[in-house]
């Protein structure tokens, strides 16, 4: 329980909440607090494989949620699951970057046509909703200045990051033009129990973890000395519930920031040192990681902190070891 535990469930208790995206990483770990707090939560998920929806996700609250099985891209299955709503989380999506290039047309199916149904739904049929998007502290791209605050310019740079940005200017601008409410939340480096592992597809340290406690050697690209973010995802999730019960937050994009950047290489030894196992080496950059690789970045998160008083509080040493004692608990569910 946090220090703002009492206010968020006089908030959420009995509302109605939709979770899109929910038997994903985040999404999950969001719909579990949730319940905490009393809400009646819906997750609307279309377990798309490789996307990290798993349905062991919401094993330990399934009874306490409803699920319904339905993708974006369908709007009749998106009205069904938005209508009478208080409270919209929208995590559904398509999140990998190589994924993105290699195949444009369904990460503008899915992140933009997709995001459209959502929106026109949510104008239509819960209008008194308010909408939290997660965006992605990608939409930046390579950096001009570090650390990135919301003001930075979006030199985008990779086809995903490019449709994230208009996803998220759709639920700006229904907002601004409809009277709606809505916030986007650009996050960086999220990480922590039931992120996908299996591959290195949607978070390289979900792979180290991977690698580490399979005995495997994490290859790090490059010198390794690219500093990073990293946020703990149940921080995130207090960033999410705390924009969504404050009307300061109504309209503006704010960044999720992790606490003091960190090398890639420093995550890579803290991981192999946590679990006890594995080994770290750096490699030159694979050609097609090399096209979108942007170098230092790392995100200035104070606006948050001044407008809702969020800050991350969980270090990455903690977080570290949280993530690995639930992989080891759930070893079969999840590699």
């Amino acid at each position: 329980m946090t220090s703002n535990s009492g206010s968020l469930q006089a908030a959420f208790k009995g509302r109605r909440v939709l979770v899109t995206g929910g038997m994903g990483f985040i999404g999950s770990n969001l719909s579990a607090r949730l319940c905490e707090l009393g809400a009646d939560v819906a997750i609307f998920d279309c377990l798309l494989p490789g996307s990290g929806a798993n349905e062991a996700n919401i094993e330990p609250f399934r009874r306490r949620v409803r699920t319904m099985v339905g993708d974006l891209r369908d709007a009749s299955a998106v009205r069904e699951a938005v209508r009478g709503t208080d409270y919209i989380f929208n995590l559904a999506g398509q999140i990998s970057h190589v994924r993105s290039m290699q195949d444009p047309f369904t990460d503008q199916a899915i992140n933009c046509f997709g995001q459209l149904n959502l929106v026109q739904a949510w104008k239509e049929l819960a209008p008194a909703a308010k909408v939290v998007y997660s965006g992605t502290r990608q939409q930046y791209g390579r950096p001009l200045y570090v650390p990135m605050n919301e003001d930075h310019p979006l030199t985008l740079s990779d086809v995903n990051a490019i449709h994230k940005t208009a996803a998220e200017s759709y639920h700006l601008l229904y907002a601004r033009v409809h009277g709606l409410r809505a916030v986007s939340l650009r996050l960086t480096n999220t990480y922590g129990p039931r992120m996908l592992i299996r591959t290195p597809e949607q978070t390289f340290l979900g792979w180290f973890v991977h690698q580490a406690m399979t005995g495997k050697t994490i290859e790090v690209f490059g010198d390794g000395l690219q500093r990073r973010d990293l946020t703990y995802v149940a921080d995130a999730v207090e960033a999410m519930l705390l924009v969504a019960t404050r009307p300061e937050a109504d309209g503006q994009v704010f960044n999720v920031s992790g606490p003091e950047p960190i090398t890639l290489w420093q995550v890579a030894e803290a991981t192999v040192r946590l679990t006890g196992r594995g080994t770290c080496t750096r490699i030159p950059f694979p050609a097609e990681r090399k096209k979108i690789d942007i170098g230092d970045a790392f995100s200035d998160g104070s606006k948050l902190s001044r407008t809702v008083g969020w800050t991350p509080t969980t270090s990455l040493e903690d977080g570290l070891r949280e993530t690995i004692a639930f992989y080891r608990a759930n070893w079969e569910r999840y590699a």
